[in-house]
């Protein structure tokens, strides 16, 4: 679908990372590999921070087809400082207001999407339309805080009820460092509940809460119907958890797994609901519904 435009202006690689392996392999090369079929000859390409091995693969393929990369870290930089997202790259420096999206990761993110809009030729943006995007950007699902007003009633007064569907360790491990960031700012245990699809791995997935997470309540998926994998069973995505060291048990429901988590923590508690798009769906369902009830 990417390559649906024979020339475009700009193409960007976002990070790489293992997912979708039954369709693009089993290594960080070769779903480099997939993912280097968007360069296109002679068209720039931003490149984000990248594992070295699939920066290798990117880099052969650019240069073979003359393709010139713009890669984070040595041709633009993005980071925190004071505040504020610094962007600077050869032409000059930009100290912008932070991304409204959730997570330490989402300043890298940003200086992609900014390098990338500095190089679009014709349709290049300016600094006050590159600001109004960081500042007014909603993405669903992605670390996305959930109201008061709905679902989170379920849960004691304090709490907090975040939503994101990744499903794979890259995003587990950006999530795992966004609730360790929220702990240091307002402490609570961490509840995670987790529905995944049967192509994903929930122990790789798991993995960076170890340490992090309280407890893990693993819920089926309800609606999988128009995905080309069905969902796992809870009992595997617990046993998985419980094998990495987690303490882990299974709920029928999202709303039985809400209120299973205000029981074991007896007080306010983080919920983490993630795993799986499918599941964010229904949650973001449930919640438009719940906060109309109220």
């Amino acid at each position: 679908a990417t390559n649906v435009v024979e020339q475009p202006l700009l193409t960007i690689l976002t990070p790489i990372g293992l997912d979708h392996v039954e369709l693009l392999g089993s290594t960080l090369q070769s779903i480099a590999g997939e993912k280097a079929g968007i360069l296109k000859r002679g068209v720039d390409c931003v490149v984000a921070r990248q594992d070295a091995a699939a920066f290798g693969v990117i880099e052969r393929r650019a240069a073979k087809i003359s393709a010139r990369l713009h890669v984070f870290g040595s041709d633009f930089d993005a980071y925190e400082q004071h505040g504020r997202l610094v962007y600077q790259d050869q032409d000059g420096l930009l100290d912008l207001p932070l991304p409204a999206l959730a997570g330490r990761h989402q300043v890298e993110n940003a200086g992609v999407a900014i390098a990338a809009a500095l190089r679009l030729g014709p349709l290049t943006v300016g600094e006050e339309a590159i600001e109004n995007g960081l500042t007014t950007l909603d993405w669903p699902a992605r670390l996305q805080r959930l109201s008061h007003g709905g679902l989170a009633r379920v849960l004691p007064a304090g709490s907090e009820i975040w939503l994101d569907g990744g499903h794979n360790s890259a995003a587990a491990a950006a999530m795992a460092q966004a609730m360790a960031d929220r702990e240091e700012r307002v402490a609570l245990p961490l509840v995670l509940v987790v529905g995944m699809l049967a192509t994903k791995d929930p122990r790789s997935f798991l993995s960076p809460f170890r340490g992090l997470a309280a407890e893990v309540v693993a819920v089926p998926i309800a609606d999988t119907s128009r995905a080309y994998a069905k969902a796992l069973n809870p009992s595997r995505i617990a046993g998985d958890a419980s094998l990495l060291g987690l303490s882990a048990r299974t709920a029928a429901s999202l709303e039985a797994a809400l209120e299973l988590a205000a029981k074991l923590v007896g007080g306010p508690v983080r919920v983490l609901v993630c795993g799986s798009f499918h599941l964010a769906g229904g949650v973001l369902a449930l919640e438009e519904t719940a906060a109309r009830a109220n």
